[in-house]
């Protein structure tokens, strides 16, 4: 009984800001073709949202206002808007077809601007509230990357670009990409440092990997990223940290009272001790466990060591964090919490290097199985299994399908959260110039994604439906409101454009049909109106049956 009122209340939070997101956006398109339908005196005889039987109604004036039991849209009916319907002369005033082709022009527009402006609202409002976004903190820098040649360090706070203020990572990238092949100063703030300081980088005019914009090229600084390695370690059996208590996948959270954040952290505390003893407070079981949102255990061991070589310490990225069910490397007899010791006799030193030596016969095309041989380390001996990869479809990076051999393993490789920070808007004009250009900036982003789909440079399958839509509704509104009403304006900048495709049954076929009569003076026959809009009706329900699919695709596979 406990389990089914689990999975009723799973349900019930998953489906109240689903419900939320889209009945308010719903509402806000079907208000706008209300709107300018009554500023035209247009007789509205119904306001539904949602399709089929009304399970709730009233009657206001001329027009019932109705829920309906299909959220999947909404409509507004309007009189005289079927073709074929005798209309007395006296009523032909308040007929939405027997009105200038202008104005039914404005009826149809108003629903698909009205989600435009109501985008606007909602960053202007978020711009007001204030924007979560990544703070200008460098993560880890390798040093062989261009980054640490040209003078970044981890964990450097970038203040200013050109003399610009730098107050988020979006503007340092922008500024990268924008500058290639240009000298440019960076007034940053090294870790643990109390003055600034300034370096000149020049960015390499690179290819874009981001598919979703115009630019092919652009500015780059190899290796700089917001990322770190979190403090999840790797434990070698018999090593002193495995003889305190320490273990394989736990979360270093504190050493000696002080926070630890990041694996560079942890290094520099052990390096720093000089084999003094530490108090180690670690979360564990955070990888293993089956409930994500599970409260990890915590732990508490004493540990004395100089380094995380004489501790028997590793980054965990060559620990095997879980083994995918019935795949190659299960029926190989591989196990969670190995560690990766070599592969056909090459010894890895990383996961990337795992993953290219797995992947390597994809590149020729050939599906044909390549044998691996893998030595693992596990309980304190080596021992050596034999897999047989397996060819996979998989979306890559950049949205799009590649095949490529994998045997069903995860590492243990867990990034840290990048720093972040709270950008305010003061003052309703700033805010309102910042909620415009945010619904300029996603809109050029999504048309760019249909274009990016018909140059087939994206998939399809990253098309999304009504589960995708609960999915990014849910998880957003988990994180806080602005992140819920970011989303909540992304799809409304999605619903302006998707109505505006010129698709009969959508509000822009009507607006191909009204912009025809327009230039020719006469509509268009009624028989090419029937059989456009039949057309259109199969493409819409092969679209969402295609989003459909690709969301139970993901529900399944993921």
């Amino acid at each position: 009984m406990e389990s089914l009122f689990s999975s009723v209340q799973s349900i019930v939070d998953a489906a109240i800001p689903m419900i939320v997101l889209l009945g308010l956006l719903i509402f806000v398109h079907e208000l706008g073709h209300f709107l300018v339908a009554k500023y035209f005196k247009v007789r509205v005889e119904v306001f539904s949202l949602g399709f089929g039987p009304k399970i709730f109604k009233f009657k206001r004036g001329e027009t019932v206002y109705a829920i309906s039991a299909i959220p999947l849209g909404g409509y507004v009916k309007m009189f005289g808007d079927d073709p074929t319907a005798a209309i007395d002369d006296e009523q032909k005033k308040y007929s939405f077809l027997h009105k200038p082709v202008g104005q039914r022009i404005a009826v149809v527009l108003a629903g698909p601007l009205m989600n435009f402006f109501f985008a606007v609202l909602i960053f202007t409002i978020v711009a007001l509230h204030g924007e979560q976004t990544f703070a200008p903190q460098v993560g880890d820098i390798a040093e062989n990357s261009q980054a640490y040649a040209q003078g970044f360090r981890s964990g450097d706070k970038v203040t200013t670009v050109n003399g610009a203020e730098i107050q988020s990572w979006d503007q340092l990238h922008n500024a990268i990409e924008k500058n290639a092949d240009q000298v440019i100063a960076i007034q940053l703030l090294r870790e643990g440092a109390s003055t600034p300081e300034t370096i000149q980088i020049t960015p390499k005019l690179v290819p874009n990997k981001n598919v979703l914009s115009w630019d092919r090229m652009v500015g780059e600084v190899e290796g700089l990223s917001p990322s770190s390695k979190s403090s999840f370690v790797g434990v070698r059996a018999g090593g002193a940290a495995a003889q305190a208590g320490l273990k394989t996948g736990d979360l270093v959270k504190t050493v000696n009272g002080k926070p630890v954040e990041h694996w560079r952290n942890l290094d520099q505390i052990l390096r720093q001790s000089a084999g003094s003893p530490l108090e180690i407070e670690v979360e564990r079981g955070r990888l293993t466990q089956k409930d994500p949102e599970a409260t990890p255990e915590t732990a508490k061991v004493s540990l004395k060591a100089a380094s995380l070589v004489e501790a028997g310490i590793d980054y965990p990225e060559l620990y095997l964090a879980s083994i995918e069910k019935d795949s190659p490397a299960e029926k190989a007899g591989l196990k969670i919490g190995d560690r990766l010791v070599a592969i056909n006799d090459q010894p890895v030193k990383s996961f990337e290097e795992v993953a290219g030596i797995i992947r390597s016969g994809s590149s020729s095309g050939d599906d044909a199985k390549q044998t691996l041989k893998v030595l693992v380390a596990r309980d304190g001996s080596e021992t050596t299994v034999t897999v047989a990869p397996n060819i996979r479809e998989r979306m890559n990076n950049q949205g799009k399908e590649e095949r490529r051999f994998e045997i069903g393993i995860r590492p243990m490789i867990v990034d840290a959260q990048p720093d972040t920070t709270i950008l305010q808007t003061t003052g309703l004009i700033a805010a309102v110039q910042r909620g415009f250009s945010q619904t300029m900036r996603w809109t050029n982003l999504t048309i760019l994604s249909f274009v990016r789909l018909a140059q087939a440079e994206v998939s399809p399958k990253n098309i999304g439906g009504f589960f995708s839509i609960g999915s990014m509704a849910k998880r957003s509104w988990q994180i806080g409101l602005s992140q819920y009403l970011n989303v909540m304006a992304l799809i409304s900048i999605n619903l302006f454009i998707l109505n505006l495709l010129p698709i009969p049954v959508l509000d822009g076929g009507h607006l191909v049909f009204y912009t025809v009569e327009a230039i020719k003076g006469a509509p268009l026959s009624l028989r090419k109106m029937e059989i456009a809009q039949q057309v259109g009706l199969v493409l819409l329900l092969g679209l969402m049956v295609f989003a459909l699919y690709n969301d139970i695709s993901r529900f399944i596979f993921s």
